[in-house]
């Protein structure tokens, strides 16, 4: 389960943010994932409450968003939402073509916001 690792990471960052700011109580975070990232939403929830709990964050909300993977067709260049996450093989919905596509959307993963007093 490699959203721990994840998580972990968030708060070590979170927690350098917030003594940079000198605020003490994380209130909530809103994270949010590209649909690449495999990042399991149960389990990201999970991970963070086991991470939280009895720590200077116990109490804080996490607020995760998913982002859709995007993709620009290496034939005609449109833009499209592919209705799977296999990138490889999606056929672009204006001419047809299945490989070849940038990814444009879906690999992120950061902080988008931090809530703390």
């Amino acid at each position: 389960m490699h959203e721990m690792s994840i998580v972990q990471e968030l708060l070590n960052i979170i927690g350098r943010e917030m003594a940079t700011h000198r605020v003490e109580k994380l209130t909530s975070a809103t994270i949010v994932y590209g649909g690449l990232t495999n990042i399991v939403p149960e389990a990201l929830e999970f991970a963070w409450e086991a991470l939280t709990l009895d720590s200077e964050f116990d109490g804080a909300k996490l607020i995760a968003e998913e982002l859709p993977l995007k993709l620009r067709c290496g034939g005609c260049k449109r833009e499209f939402f592919p209705e799977s996450l296999a990138a490889a093989v999606a056929p672009c919905p204006e001419c047809g073509e299945q490989f070849g596509h940038e990814v444009l959307q879906g690999r992120e993963l950061y902080i988008k916001h931090i809530e703390a007093e």
